[in-house]
């Protein structure tokens, strides 16, 4: 396993972002607006509720995030696709963060509720990511995870059997 710090600063994410920290061609974060957090607070590849893996994370909600201008004028909010985003994307991160190569991707969801909204007067989204499988074998690289999203404290999104692979291709 490659040796990455356990936790990352927006500064470190934009790295990621330029395909800077896991090297050309590998697992990567989308630049600024679709970055969907801030910061990672913790990962790992055998903690988590089920000894598989895990990510923290957090993204500040400000009213002048770009959403919020188009989606719904007047009625500002957040598309609950981009909290989804914003758990694959932390999962392909720790796919990446275990040293595993290639691009990633989603794969799909099994379950998707979403059960609040993230407005402009939010603070702070909490991203919670349970791996419940991660593999690497000559022909496949993917995680599967649970994750829940959490809008100042409170749980507005779960997500049950979230895939991402890897691909060298």
């Amino acid at each position: 396993m490659a040796q990455y710090p356990t936790s990352f600063d927006r500064e470190a994410l934009l790295k990621c972002a330029r395909g800077e920290l896991f090297g050309p061609g590998n697992a990567q974060l989308p630049a600024p607006p679709m970055l969907m957090m801030d910061r990672i607070t913790d990962i790992s590849a055998d903690g988590g509720a089920h000894g598989k893996g895990h990510v923290l994370a957090e993204f500040d909600i400000t009213p002048d995030l770009w959403f919020f201008d188009c989606h719904f004028p007047g009625n500002p909010i957040m598309p609950g696709c981009l909290g989804l985003d914003g758990l694959w994307q932390l999962t392909g991160f720790n796919l990446g963060w275990r040293g595993w190569k290639g691009r990633g991707y989603a794969l799909g969801v099994g379950e998707v509720k979403l059960t609040g909204m993230v407005r402009p007067d939010r603070k702070l989204l909490t991203y919670k990511i349970d791996f419940t499988k991660a593999v690497q074998t000559r022909r496949l690289t993917m995680g599967v995870a649970d994750g829940i999203v959490e809008a100042d404290g409170e749980v507005i999104y779960q997500v049950k059997d979230m895939r991402v692979a890897l691909s060298e291709s």
